[in-house]
């Protein structure tokens, strides 16, 4: 963790803002914005700091390689990407499986600029009955901020205006495509 620490705060110059709730096991951790490949080992450094496991899912075929006990040494569960499986209902799934799991998930769904956020993360956590915790990565300030969880009401739009509103300062490494 000291080393961890001494790149990401001394070597990078970032910062954590807020922490994640102690009596939350169960959230969705919405990281936005996602411009770049550098979100990954800023992300997994801040990671390590915060000292609060964080996981991920990915395609299935990943952790059958000989690879596979590395995706799951950093947090990560293994889906069925087929278009034939609902993805929704397998992370349901694993998130009905844990004592603890906190799922990272990018809304966006691709480092590039889009005008709308995929859904996906939004009815995983009205389906597995968990808060959502949004996490901004600020280029700009060299910030991780870290939101209180929110529990969502129903209401798609108004929700997702909300939890949007927690990354409006936030700009991305590539700032075109925040």
């Amino acid at each position: 963790m000291l080393i961890a620490k001494f790149i990401f705060k001394f070597l990078l110059g970032w910062q954590i803002k807020g922490q994640f709730s102690a009596e939350v096991k169960k959230t969705v951790v919405v990281v936005a914005p996602h411009t770049s490949w550098h979100d990954f080992y800023i992300g997994a450094l801040a990671r390590k700091i915060v000292h609060v496991p964080i996981h991920y899912v990915a395609k299935k075929e990943l952790f059958d390689s000989w690879f596979g006990w590395y995706f799951r040494w950093m947090g990560g569960a293994p889906i069925d990407r087929s278009s034939s499986q609902n993805k929704v209902d397998q992370i349901v799934d694993i998130f009905n499986s844990k004592t603890e799991f906190r799922l990272a998930i990018t809304p966006e769904g691709t480092r590039k600029k889009v005008n709308n956020w995929k859904s996906g993360f939004y009815y995983i956590a009205k389906n597995a009955k968990v808060p959502i915790t949004s996490v901004a990565f600020d280029y700009a300030t060299k910030t991780i901020s870290i939101s209180k969880p929110f529990y969502i009401t129903g209401d798609y739009e108004k929700d997702l205006r909300h939890i949007k509103s927690y990354f409006s300062d936030a700009v991305g490494k590539v700032p075109e495509y925040t």
